[in-house]
């Protein structure tokens, strides 16, 4: 959560955790209302160089004749991490939209027009996949719970971002959301339920040294999501493209149409 005032304004920690708390349930409500796009840079030291830390990447080749679609799988956002906004999503926040919200559109920068989505309807398929650290190329320990975009960019659509996906150069996305339940948690015995909600959440927290730092965070249970989106650099820097070309699964094939079976079938054997 960004909140609508200057932290610098405090002369301690303990002074801005106690007006944190004293007017948490107006700072909810403010959040609540706002649509948090998580596109600003990351300003903790440990998560940039968490960012650094990449074993594999598997987004960076160069497709030098693409297909007219391509098959990308995005990661759109992570768990367990304190980004830029002070939170850390928790596993499980995205359960309940994904169950409800079946309009969640693949953007260009967050921008909403026409010209900026990348896919929709079909074409996108969004889900939460539980993962490791190492699977998505970070030389890191642990599981995070992932939000995923299996999404076909078509070149007609958004010529600019099919291009961008074939070069390998989207390395970073961003969620959409609002918050629907938050929960404020400081370093600080002398709030109990904050500093109990601290002690809860903070084994989550994968840069634990940032959050120590800070001295609090909020937790993020559960998120609405509108859109998912490719940026320049996001809040969260952990959040690669896997593939820019996967091959989806082939459709059950008509067994009235024996002499195209055959041709697709060859056609898979010399891939």
């Amino acid at each position: 959560m960004i909140l609508p005032f200057n932290k610098s304004d405090f002369s301690s920690k303990k002074e801005l955790i106690k007006h944190i708390i004293n007017n948490k349930a107006e700072l909810i409500k403010h959040a609540k209302s706002l649509y948090k796009e998580a596109d600003s840079v990351s300003f903790f030291d440990n998560i940039n160089s968490i960012g650094r830390k990449k074993i594999v990447i598997k987004s960076n080749e160069f497709i030098s004749d693409p297909p007219e679609i391509l098959n990308v799988l995005a990661v759109i956002n992570t768990t367990n991490i304190l980004d830029s906004h002070d939170d850390v999503h928790i596993p499980g926040l995205w359960t309940k939209t994904l169950n409800e919200n079946k309009r969640i559109k693949h953007l260009q920068e967050h921008k909403k027009g026409f010209d900026y989505i990348i896919s929709s309807h079909k074409d996108l398929k969004a889900y939460i996949e539980t993962i490791s650290w190492k699977n998505l190329g970070y030389n890191l320990s642990g599981n995070t719970e992932a939000l995923m975009f299996d999404s076909s960019v078509r070149k007609e659509r958004n010529s600019f971002m099919h291009e961008q996906y074939a070069k390998g150069y989207v390395d970073n996305h961003s969620v959409g959301m609002r918050y629907v339940k938050l929960v404020f948690c400081c370093n600080d015995s002398d709030f109990g339920a904050e500093y109990e909600a601290w002690e809860k959440y903070l084994p989550y927290v994968i840069n634990k040294d940032d959050a120590e730092n800070q001295g609090y965070f909020w937790a993020v249970t559960e998120a609405k999501i509108i859109e998912g989106s490719a940026v320049v650099d996001g809040s969260n820097p952990l959040t690669p493209t896997l593939e820019n070309n996967k091959t989806k699964p082939q459709k059950a094939l008509s067994q009235t149409e024996p002499q195209k079976a055959l041709d697709i079938q060859k056609m898979i054997s010399l891939m």
